[in-house]
């Protein structure tokens, strides 16, 4: 009697698991740009991307500089030297920084008592779990203080001392620290492939 057989899963190498995290990075960028107002509506526009509708920059000084700065956090990821990514919105008079997006980057170690290694993680499993950390950004507008001045953004990147930095485009940096006594910090959901694990929490100033 014939029996059938499934595909074997593949598990996912580390430059398709840095092609997915830097994918996202780049829509949760262009989500908290949106959704925070830092620019203005009408400069995006909807893209259907994990099995939802999404917003993206139309904006080309802006997809430039997202484009660029993804580029090298790309290489970072191959080589494992970046830790750490930062979106950090900030008072565009004052230059106070408003809210801090943080985003830890973790390599999945696998198991060492275990004989069998870890099943792959299916790729619709981990778009479900990406598709939950962007809801959950959108959903942070009904408890983020309401921002009411003009505002810029800087992007940091937390790198290992051992890190090929270029120095015409990354320069050492003011974190951009939210005062302890003014800050308020939510975790957010996290996703994670068979060789990354992506933490994320937001910062915000309160004045209450």
């Amino acid at each position: 009697m014939a029996t059938s057989q499934a595909p074997a899963r593949q598990a996912i190498t580390l430059k398709g698991s840095c092609s997915l995290v830097t994918e996202f990075f780049k829509y949760a960028a262009n989500t908290i740009l949106f959704q925070r107002g830092v620019y203005p509506s009408d400069d995006f526009h909807m893209v259907k991307k994990y099995g939802q509708t999404v917003l993206v920059t139309q904006d080309l000084a802006l997809e430039n500089y997202l484009d660029r700065i993804l580029k090298q956090v790309s290489k970072w990821l191959l080589t494992g030297s970046v830790t750490q990514l930062v979106l950090a919105i900030i008072s565009k008079d004052t230059r106070i920084p408003l809210e801090r997006w943080v985003f830890d980057i973790n390599v999945v170690e696998p198991p060492t008592d275990s004989a069998e290694p870890a099943p792959p993680k299916p790729e619709t499993e981990i778009q479900a779990e990406i598709r939950s950390i962007l809801k959950q950004i959108v959903s942070t507008v009904t408890f983020l203080p309401i921002i009411d001045d003009p505002t810029v953004f800087n992007i940091l990147a937390y790198t290992k001392d051992s890190a090929d930095i270029p120095a015409d485009e990354w320069v050492d940096t003011d974190p951009l620290a939210i005062e302890a006594s003014k800050s308020q910090q939510v975790k957010l959901r996290s996703f994670s492939t068979d060789v990354h694990r992506i933490e994320a929490m937001v910062a915000y100033r309160y004045e209450g």
